[in-house]
């Protein structure tokens, strides 16, 4: 069974550069629904974080209109109507206290502490020093409104204090006869609306995303199970059915995946007693022919006839098990944890023994979850063919960072020859089944290769090698 590891990208650049020379590729045109890079660039890249971020950003943004249109409307209204009040108590007690002498002006510090709530106190002869201002509350206009009502309504020398008590603002006013302290609570000309209003608007905000973010990320975890269990399906492993959950939509998606999975099931196990078949009724009458030749009488005009139909059964007996090995696709065996370093040892050490003359440069170790009778099996097959064609062979295994998974790597096995390699335009079509280029070979060799390391989620490819001759590189998620 082949898994779909044909749409990764390291897969897709490695197919793009073996595209005949000359050959033009469309470019690819930006869509108009396409952000732009920088806003890209801000937006979550996973589904939960966009998910809630399309949820509360209509809500975000009317609490901001909602925030505006009181700042510009109501708070503005309110601010400047209690600072005007302020300031025509405090004009008030100024005209009062010009107009009355001296001795008679108790009566207006007690009805202005008894009715106004402001406490006032005179300093006979001073004089207002300049004062720096600093706005205690940036983000109200309290301290403006209150500025300009009272020079509108007090008209004279004045300045105002925000931060000697945090409960009251002292107006100090500039008379003829000295300076006049009032001390009005702030509550006067603040009131607690606002508070309310942002603690409404705050919380509201922070109950929303609560309530999203737990809401979207049971959605989500449904679909990353499902997209687990389709990556670990295709990667060749029996993880079973997925229980359906999350949205209507999701569910629909599940039950689809496992039925998309025993349709699959009953294919490769149809395919695997058909084959079994095949092969026993396929090399039943080559066992009679090999005990036939076997029998007949041997002389020396038939000797040379009898060996050369010995060994085309021989190698039709070969052929027809390349053949089966294709076609069943190592599907049956599951992964495991394996040592991929071993493993290449192994291959090479056979190789050895065959006549070949292999280098291996490699790590210590290297586990990874493999199926390691096919992994063997691919890695003979380029063995085998770089054995046929040259005489030195250089095997290495490294790993490299996977592009798009942060933290991912591949194993990267590589099989350099110094034969006589395989021209550039000719290497894709060395990947199709019985495609061979030179004799005794059936053409199964780099297609069967390719099928194994495609249903581990990874890509090979054929490259010029620096020893003169033919790279094989394959690389398999970590």
């Amino acid at each position: 069974m082949k898994a779909p590891g044909s749409a990764r990208s390291w897969g897709w650049t490695w197919r793009n550069r073996a595209a005949p020379a000359g050959e033009a590729r469309a470019p690819r045109l930006p869509s108009a629904a396409t952000p732009p890079r920088w806003l890209r660039e801000l937006l979550p890249r996973g589904l939960l974080g966009r998910s809630v971020l399309i949820i509360l950003a209509p809500i975000i943004l009317l609490q901001l209109v909602a925030l505006q249109l009181f700042y510009g409307g109501h708070l503005d209204v309110i601010s400047r109507r209690l600072a005007g009040g302020v300031a025509g108590d405090v004009a008030m007690i100024v005209e009062l206290l010009r107009r009355e002498p001296p001795e008679d002006r108790v009566w207006i510090f007690r009805e202005a502490a008894w009715r106004l709530d402001l406490s006032l106190a005179f300093e006979p002869g001073a004089r207002l020093a300049p004062v720096e201002r600093r706005a205690s509350m940036p983000l109200l206009p309290l301290e403006e409104d209150l500025n300009h009502a009272l020079m509108e309504r007090v008209q004279r020398p004045f300045d105002t204090d925000w931060q000697s008590d945090p409960r009251s603002v002292i107006i100090r006013v500039q008379t003829e006869e000295g300076v006049l302290h009032v001390e009005a609570p702030r509550k006067r000309l603040f009131t607690a609306t606002l508070y309310l209003f942002v603690i409404w608007l705050v919380g509201s905000a922070l109950l929303l995303s609560a309530v999203a973010v737990v809401f979207m990320k049971n959605q989500v975890r449904a679909i990353h199970r499902l997209a687990v269990a389709a990556e670990a399906f295709g990667l060749g492993r029996d993880i079973g059915s997925i229980k359906p959950e999350g949205a209507s939509e999701v569910r629909q998606a599940a039950l689809a995946f496992n039925r998309m999975q025993d349709r699959i099931r009953r294919f490769v196990g149809q395919r695997t007693e058909m084959l079994a078949g095949i092969s026993h009724d396929l090399r039943t009458p080559l066992t009679r022919m090999r005990l036939t030749l076997a029998m007949l009488p041997r002389g020396s005009e038939t000797e040379e006839d009898l060996s050369a139909l010995t060994a085309d059964v021989e190698e039709m007996e070969r052929m027809i098990a390349a053949y089966l090995a294709f076609a069943r696709g190592e599907g049956t065996e599951q992964a495991a944890p394996a040592d991929l370093v071993a493993l290449v040892q192994d291959v090479a050490a056979k190789a050895r023994r065959s006549g070949a003359v292999v280098e291996v440069v490699a790590p210590p170790a290297l586990e990874m979850p493999l199926r390691a009778d096919a992994v063997r099996r691919c890695l003979g097959n380029l063995l085998d063919n770089a054995r046929r064609h040259a005489g030195r062979i250089q095997v290495t295994v490294e790993t490299a960072a996977r592009g798009g998974a942060e933290g991912a790597l591949w194993a990267q096995v590589t099989v350099d020859d110094d034969g006589p390699g395989i021209p550039a335009a000719a290497r894709e079509e060395s990947f199709r089944p019985f495609a061979t280029g030179a004799p005794g070979g059936t053409g199964l060799g780099l297609a069967i290769a390719r099928d194994i390391v495609r249903a581990h989620g990874g890509e090979i490819a054929l490259e010029e090698s620096p020893l003169g001759g033919l790279r094989a590189r394959f690389r398999l998620p970590v």
